[in-house]
């Protein structure tokens, strides 16, 4: 079940493209808590998860791992991925040995 959404915007030679991430809810799995997340980009679509010991630390680990994807994705690296401004980071938080990559508000807010 998806408790979340979430639509970027992928703007290559000036062609848009939404690049929507899906967050579905925690789930039991054998003594944990997972979360599975999907991206849809242009090129298909990418699904991952996040465990945790209970469905709080699953959420956050998910929210987290989403924030590493996006950026150490090739579309950050390149510049083409955008929320609400170009270059003012996506509203996801990372791991702390993660937040050198942080642009915009998202320096401000996780930083």
């Amino acid at each position: 079940m998806i408790v979340a959404s979430r639509t970027l915007r992928l703007i290559k030679d000036n062609i848009t493209t939404d690049v929507v991430i899906e967050l579905g809810g925690p789930e039991p799995d054998e003594g944990a808590w997972t979360c599975h997340y999907d991206f849809h980009w242009p090129d298909g679509r990418v699904s991952s998860f996040a465990t945790g010991v209970d469905e709080v630390q699953a959420l956050h680990l998910a929210l987290q791992r989403i924030g590493f994807d996006l950026y150490r994705s090739p579309h950050h690296r390149a510049g083409h991925l955008v929320w609400e401004q170009a270059g003012d980071g996506y509203g996801f938080t990372v791991p702390k040995n993660a937040r050198h990559l942080l642009i915009g508000s998202d320096i401000t807010f996780e930083g």
